[in-house]
């Protein structure tokens, strides 16, 4: 599984529903959504203001995809 450390943000299932926007590592949810696409939006949102990147989850809980907003530690080549 990726690393869940403090330069990642996880959008998230909430187990009573809805989506949440977490800090890696976090317990607490910074953000909670209605719906995944509105989890999505916020989390970017942080994301790039705190240069982290941004992990999104699918229902089941596995990593769907992953944006960088910074410090990427593989960045692409080109």
């Amino acid at each position: 599984m990726a690393a869940k450390g403090p330069d990642t943000h996880h959008v998230v299932p909430n187990p009573d529903g809805g989506w949440d926007v977490k800090r890696g590592g976090g317990e607490r949810a910074s953000s909670h959504h209605d719906t995944k696409q509105e989890a999505v939006d916020a989390g970017r949102e942080v994301s790039r203001n705190q240069g982290t990147e941004l992990r999104i989850h699918n229902k089941d809980g596995q990593i769907a995809s992953s944006d960088s907003h910074g410090r990427d530690p593989n960045p692409p080549k080109g």
